[in-house]
């Protein structure tokens, strides 16, 4: 266990929003991650979104609500289903009412998640955070990148490779014809180029024969 993702280290973002953290919850959370049904969407997916919250968290207004909705962004996950984000921000909500957090509260937390859709722009600095590190693989060093993509394709082996590939292309175009694909200028700098490139060579492997 990293200590981003220790029970000492789960007690401080709710501390800090002056919430009680539930160390059964921690549990919850960390037993959904471990499904067998993940490759990608796995504690070590958490483990690196939350080591890059560490190295931006002077950016955020409030790095806590960041590092709870990195928690439970990916809680719910289910490769046949399309909801996955919404059921994620129900459980995020439930435990937050539970604890007795202000509506504000939760409904910025909720908005944290939800961001992870990445279907519409972000609104405020810290769901530009919460968007890019959720994004950060793609700009991963190509040995991570063609891991993530070899993880995603199992987690989709349901999906017939007829299928799979145009949406995969789908997937991955629709971001490259973004003008950017970080909002930060922190994450534009240091992994705009290398998603591109990772990106490009994955729609250059789907083209072929053996994918």
């Amino acid at each position: 266990m990293t200590e981003t993702m220790s029970l000492s280290r789960w007690k401080q973002p709710w501390a800090d929003l002056g919430l009680e953290a539930r160390m059964e919850l921690h549990a919850d959370l960390r037993n959904a991650y471990s499904e067998p049904h993940r490759a990608y969407h796995t504690l070590h997916h958490i483990s690196e979104c939350l080591q890059l919250l560490q190295q931006v968290q002077g950016l955020a207004k409030s790095s806590a609500s960041i590092e709870l909705a990195i928690w439970f962004h990916d809680a719910i996950y289910d490769p046949r289903r399309s909801d996955n984000e919404e059921r994620s921000a129900l459980w995020a909500q439930s435990e937050l009412k539970r604890v007795g957090a202000p509506l504000a509260l939760q409904s910025r937390i909720v908005s944290l998640v939800m961001v992870t859709c990445h279907a519409a722009e972000p609104q405020t600095a810290d769901e530009e955070l919460m968007s890019d590190i959720d994004l950060a693989i793609l700009g991963a060093g190509s040995r991570r990148f063609d891991e993530y993509e070899r993880q995603v394709r199992q987690e989709y082996a349901h999906v017939p490779t007829q299928q799979f590939r145009p949406a995969r292309r789908k997937i991955l175009n629709d971001f490259l014809e973004r003008e950017h694909i970080y909002c930060t200028e922190w994450f534009r700098t240091r992994r705009e180029a290398q998603a591109r490139a990772n990106m490009q060579r994955s729609l250059t492997r789907l083209a072929g024969k053996f994918w």
